[in-house]
């Protein structure tokens, strides 16, 4: 005959079994040692940074390829380097009249990439003066073959770089729309109209003959 069990002896059951696994567990946790997890100390800060300096490749602030062998940038730091040197460049053309620091000028010698200065002043609007024939002979050095690859940079990569970037794009002849609209990208809310303005005006027409056919 097959014994029936209630409903009632079975939960009684169930819940005798649920308290027993409790127990043991409990008696388990009592006499089971804690278990210690030693972490490896944190890296140096030093060494953390330096390994990835060695590996990674920084660019300066604010740097974009212009065209082919000329490109973009804010002031570079010595932290970019290494980036610079994957350019291979063969110039700068730096757009602001304090002398070039030190260890920049080493990076340049050790490299063989030659400095052009234009010391065009930094002032804020209203009192922005953008001196046409410096930003003319610069465009001369951009547009001469032999010194590319190049890297034009002022200090942040805005108002004094965006406005040689935007002179050489009406020299390939790109609208004004186009132009104003890269030089927003890059100037952002330190947009200035002066620089518009000069860039609308700048006459082009004596630098035609040194542009290359592909622009």
């Amino acid at each position: 005959m097959k014994l029936e069990i209630m409903p009632k002896q079975r939960a009684l059951e169930a819940e005798q079994r649920e308290e027993a696994m409790e127990m043991s567990g409990l008696e388990l946790w009592k006499h089971e040692k804690p278990r210690i997890f030693l972490q490896p100390p944190p890296m140096p800060v030093a060494v953390a940074v330096g390994a990835c300096d060695e590996a990674t490749l920084v660019p300066p602030l604010n740097f974009a390829m212009v065209d082919d062998g000329i490109f973009r940038s804010g002031f570079p730091a010595a932290a970019n380097f290494r980036f610079l040197k994957s350019l291979n460049l063969r110039s700068i053309v730096y757009l602001c009249p304090e002398p070039y620091p030190e260890t920049n000028t080493e990076f340049l010698a050790k490299n063989g990439i030659k400095l052009h200065q234009f010391g065009i002043e930094g002032h804020k609007e209203p009192f922005v003066s953008i001196p046409d024939d410096k930003i003319r002979e610069a465009l001369k050095v951009v547009l001469d073959v032999r010194n590319q690859p190049l890297l034009i940079h002022c200090k942040r990569g805005k108002h004094r770089t965006g406005c040689v970037v935007g002179c050489l794009r009406k020299l390939q002849k790109w609208c004004l729309s186009s132009v104003f609209d890269e030089y927003q990208r890059f100037a952002a809310a330190k947009a200035r109209s002066t620089d518009q303005r000069f860039m609308e005006l700048f006459d082009i027409s004596s630098l035609k003959h040194l542009t290359p056919s592909h622009c």
